[in-house]
């Protein structure tokens, strides 16, 4: 580009066919050079010249920003180098592992194992009356348990607790998490329950994967969606309508009415925790997170996870994380809740027991103090049913980021209950990713404001 540039110029100067120089023949005839004439050569040069400079301009332009891409990943280099092991584990592939499932459901058969574990009467309190030393009452969907009904609580015997769903003295409003009567009644006949929920529109719909359902399961296993009307909106919104019978594939589309809480995680772990409450004459429930797509039938899971592990509750571990102070470390640093609301939480933790994760200690009853809870797989037996309820006070009393409060309440009941054993199957990350296929959310759901 450069010689034909210049080339061009010269044959421009260069000698015309009489012998004489361009620009000599030119200037005598300058005289009779119109103008318009001149103004037009001036043009040419000028856009010769300009022509030159863009094509050298962007030749050292590029040069220069090649150069700049050159030191950037010079500069990243330096960074990932200099970053700690927990960011560099945050950007391994995780990936699904072998689950020996069996292959039919036809001839399963409930063990009588699970008739030998812990048992006790567990009634919950469904309604509160105001304190006649308080002046200032709001009723709460959690209630107002106080520090020694909390304590005693946790002791694995007949007894009477809060449990979320509780309502204030006669004529206070709803609490919240109203359901229609037609849903209750529908639920109420469930023996075996799979459950989810999109609250504030924060997902998509995933309908499990029919053709891996048994015709036994499509029959026999309720399927539930609990959706706000926010979230039907949306999902409509895309072309997904409930049919006469509400369903939209295998899901029942359950309305949530009257949120009991602002913040949608912690709205969201009513039918995660309390599912026993939600489905009161059910065996079993599994919940899936609403980032995931079922792909396994819920009777292989449940015989893979509860009866052959000889276990009335199952979660996994966390793929990265095993000791909460790494939890409440990351946590904070990725600002997923108010950082004073947690340092209450943690602090009171440790002052009532909690110790660090210690792998090496052969007397770890965990694999890991940090679950993965988007999957769980429970028997409603009277020990499993306390987990939850225990678990979920503390979702309401602190934070909603659950995964803060699992340890601190399993060894809490667990001390509590020496002679009173929880058999808890807490299973391989690489386990839960086998059995359903794992998306992104649509959208976080922003932090409460505090």
């Amino acid at each position: 580009m450069r010689r034909v540039l210049i080339g061009a110029v010269l044959m421009y100067l260069g000698p015309s066919e009489h012998g004489t120089p361009r620009f000599v023949r030119r200037g005598r005839r300058f005289s009779r050079i119109s103008t318009l004439q001149f103004s037009l050569w001036v043009f040419v040069f000028a856009a010769i010249f300009l022509l030159y400079f863009i094509f050298f301009g962007l030749t050292m332009l590029s040069t220069d920003e090649n150069h700049e891409i050159e030191e950037s990943a010079d500069i990243s280099v330096k960074v990932e180098s200099s970053r700690t092991d927990g960011a560099s584990k945050h950007r391994r592939k995780y990936t699904s592992c072998d689950v020996p499932l069996k292959e039919s459901v036809d001839y399963f058969k409930e063990p009588r194992e699970v008739m030998n574990f812990t048992q006790f009467s567990l009634e919950y309190i469904d309604q509160e009356e105001k304190l006649p030393t308080s002046d200032i009452y709001e009723p709460r969907f959690g209630g107002h348990p106080t520090l020694e009904e909390r304590e005693q609580s946790f002791y694995a015997v007949n007894q009477t607790l809060h449990c979320g769903f509780v309502n204030g003295p006669p004529g206070s409003s709803s609490t919240g998490f109203d359901l229609d009567m037609k849903d209750k009644a529908y639920m109420k006949d469930c023996k075996v329950a799979v459950s989810s929920c999109i609250f504030g529109s924060s997902d998509f719909l995933r309908r499990p994967t029919s053709r891996k359902i048994s015709d036994y399961s499509k029959k026999n296993v309720c399927f539930v969606m609990f959706v706000d009307e926010e979230s039907l909106a949306k999902i409509s919104s895309e072309g997904h309508f409930p049919d006469d019978t509400g369903h939209i594939g295998l899901w029942r589309i359950v309305i949530v009415k009257n949120l009991p809480y602002a913040d949608m995680r912690r709205t969201g772990k009513v039918p995660k925790l309390l599912s026993h409450r939600l489905f009161p004459s059910s065996w079993y429930s599994i919940w899936v997170d609403s980032k995931m797509r079922l792909n396994t039938d819920p009777m292989q899971i449940i015989e893979y996870f509860l009866w052959r592990a000889k276990s009335e509750y199952a979660i996994s571990n966390h793929y990265d994380r095993h000791c909460v102070w790494e939890e409440v470390l990351q946590n904070k640093r990725l600002n997923k809740y108010n950082h004073t609301v947690i340092d209450e939480q943690f602090t009171f933790y440790q002052s009532d027991g909690l110790t660090k994760f210690d792998s090496s200690d052969p007397n770890t009853p965990l694999p890991s103090y940090v679950p993965e809870g988007s999957f769980i797989v429970r028997a409603h037996t009277p020990i499993s049913n306390l987990f939850s309820c225990l678990w979920f006070n503390e979702v309401d009393r602190f934070t909603s980021r659950d995964q803060l409060s699992f340890a601190y309440t399993f060894l809490k009941l667990r001390r509590m209950n020496p002679d009173r054993p929880f058999y808890l199957n807490m299973f391989k990350d690489c386990e839960r990713r086998a059995l359903a296929k794992l998306f992104r959310h649509r959208a976080e759901l922003s932090p409460p404001v505090t």
